[in-house]
């Protein structure tokens, strides 16, 4: 068994491990942090996914000495237009565009693919002295003074918090009753990454079409990766079509302006959905990422909400620390969730009511959101706003989303 002080954080993807690297940064070397995950065994990661890092998350990932290692993988997205139409326009007006700096030179987010920032976060948590496991919590017993926690290869930690990052079917949120809200969405999102002939030159494209946005962001070299949203049925007919059916489909949606296109990897579609924990906390445990919320992916925030998460646990945990506080006590984790849950519920209402708006067939709904894009991109100062909410910028903001060590 090791220490009372450890920490056990369930689940080694972009939460666990950001928390796991900024919890050891702002406590020093004295408590234990201990990462459980099976997927820690397959190295390097096979991760297939892109994933668009907003400024403030940029920050934390500078703040806890990760950027500089992927940077050279990070497509800045430099600029944003956005258009309305249906499938079968002729032209795509365009309604809204977007300048892509929060501040000089800082580009208000970059795509990256998942396998080049896994990589490094595991590389920097092991020069960092955390403790990586491949394997699972299975079990884990909270009581007043600690938290039992066995893993998958029979060892027990006892810990004074164990943390939930381990996704949105999370196995720890269930073991400690607490329940969701939410509902599933009767769409997918199709995920692809095409290579074109021309450069995109740093430009995200979303176009809303009937059936949900369909969002073009730029990787780095002539590649982007595309999120493409369908009813549910219309999404599975499309991932099973052929090479050439599914080229036709895509091309009818992406357009020649980049030239020719073609797909670099096997399309999948994923069900959309929205949920919130009940509580983010439970006795001595802390919910975070998608174990706490999954929203629609029509901004972009998903993973970065995690991160927010991240940022503020990391925080009250670091201050609890330095006040001689037990880590794991109800009133510091109740701290956390007071800073988390309103901006959770308030991103999960905005993402709902963007999906209403913009994936429907109304003629009328069409018209309204169009007079609005238009007189948003007439008055630069909300467009400002836009810019910093949608980098994470408003608000409370932790010390990490603003690039200061804990």
């Amino acid at each position: 068994m090791s220490g009372q002080r450890s920490i056990v954080i369930g689940g080694g993807a972009f939460a666990g491990l950001a928390l796991a690297l900024a919890l050891r940064q702002g406590l020093g070397a004295d408590i234990a942090i201990i990462v459980a995950d099976p997927a820690l065994a397959t190295r390097p990661s096979r991760d297939p996914r892109t994933t668009a890092i907003v400024a403030a998350c940029r920050r934390l990932f500078a703040a806890i000495g990760v950027w500089d290692q992927v940077a050279g993988d990070a497509q800045p997205i430099l600029d944003m237009v956005v258009t309305d139409s249906r499938l079968g326009d002729a032209t795509r007006p365009v309604f809204l565009t977007f300048a892509g700096n929060v501040e000089p030179d800082e580009p208000f987010a970059h795509m990256i693919e998942n396998r080049h920032l896994i990589d490094a976060l595991v590389a920097r948590a092991k020069a960092d002295g955390i403790d990586l496991r491949a394997t699972a919590v299975t079990t884990f017993d909270s009581r007043p003074e600690g938290v039992d926690v066995t893993l998958g290869d029979g060892s027990i930690v006892e810990a004074s918090l164990m943390v939930a990052a381990d996704g949105a079917r999370s196995r720890l949120r269930e073991r400690a009753g607490i329940a969701t809200h939410g509902w599933d969405y009767d769409q997918s999102g199709i995920v692809v990454t095409v290579g074109h002939e021309r450069d995109h030159h740093g430009r995200a494209e979303e176009h809303f079409l009937a059936a949900g946005p369909f969002a073009i962001l730029p990787l780095t070299g002539q590649r982007s990766s595309l999120v493409w949203t369908e009813d549910r049925a219309e999404a599975a007919r499309i991932i099973a079509l052929s090479e050439d059916e599914f080229h036709g489909e895509l091309e009818q949606r992406f357009g020649l302006h980049l030239g020719e296109i073609r797909t670099l990897d096997q399309p999948r579609a994923f069900p959309l959905s929205y949920f919130v924990a009940r509580s983010f906390i439970g006795e001595r445990l802390a919910l975070v990422g998608d174990a706490a919320h999954v929203i629609h992916p029509i901004a972009g925030q998903g993973l970065n909400m995690g991160l927010k998460d991240v940022a503020a646990l990391a925080e009250v945990i670091v201050d609890a620390a330095r006040l001689g506080i037990d880590l794991g006590q109800a009133d510091v984790l109740d701290r956390y969730q007071r800073w988390r849950r309103f901006d959770t519920m308030a991103m999960g209402l905005a993402t709902n009511s963007l999906n209403l708006l913009f994936s429907n067939k109304s003629s009328l709904l069409r018209a309204v959101r169009d007079i609005g894009l238009g007189l948003v991109d007439r008055a630069p100062p909300l467009k400002s706003l836009f810019i910093r909410q949608a980098a994470g910028l408003t608000g409370e903001v932790p010390r990490l989303l603003k690039g200061e060590a804990l």
